[in-house]
């Protein structure tokens, strides 16, 4: 998954789960800059996967809502699943790392038996 890819079903997530959310939230949820929200939204909006829709706030200002669209939804279920692809390999990887880093301290500092001699080398 390429971080495009990523950033694009992080977005694709939030909308799903909040379609009212402005893109300065989403910037801030995110934790990249408004500019790049907006870049991606358009991304997402021209390839057709959201749609935006106009709606007024209660504070009367007019904003969008952002759905899905039905390509989006599938977009975002392979993304959804490269992304746990992703994860998983990830989470495999450090329990690994976390099994060597282990051994490695049982082998460096694996205590003696009080009535044996230490091993010496050679």
């Amino acid at each position: 998954m390429t971080p495009r890819e990523a950033a694009h079903y992080q977005v694709l997530r939030l909308i799903e789960e909040q379609p009212e959310i402005s893109q300065r939230e989403l910037a801030r949820t995110l934790g990249v800059s408004l500019g790049k929200t907006h870049y991606l939204l358009k991304a997402l909006l021209d390839k057709g996967l959201v749609k935006a829709d106009n709606f007024r706030r209660s504070d009367n200002k007019l904003a969008y809502a952002y759905l899905l669209t039905p390509s989006g939804i599938a977009a975002k279920l392979e993304l959804t699943r490269a992304f746990l692809r992703l994860k998983e390999g990830e989470y495999q990887a450090a329990r690994e790392e976390i099994a060597r880093l282990r051994k490695e301290l049982d082998a460096t500092i694996a205590p003696t038996e009080p009535d044996m001699p230490a091993r010496k080398a050679g």
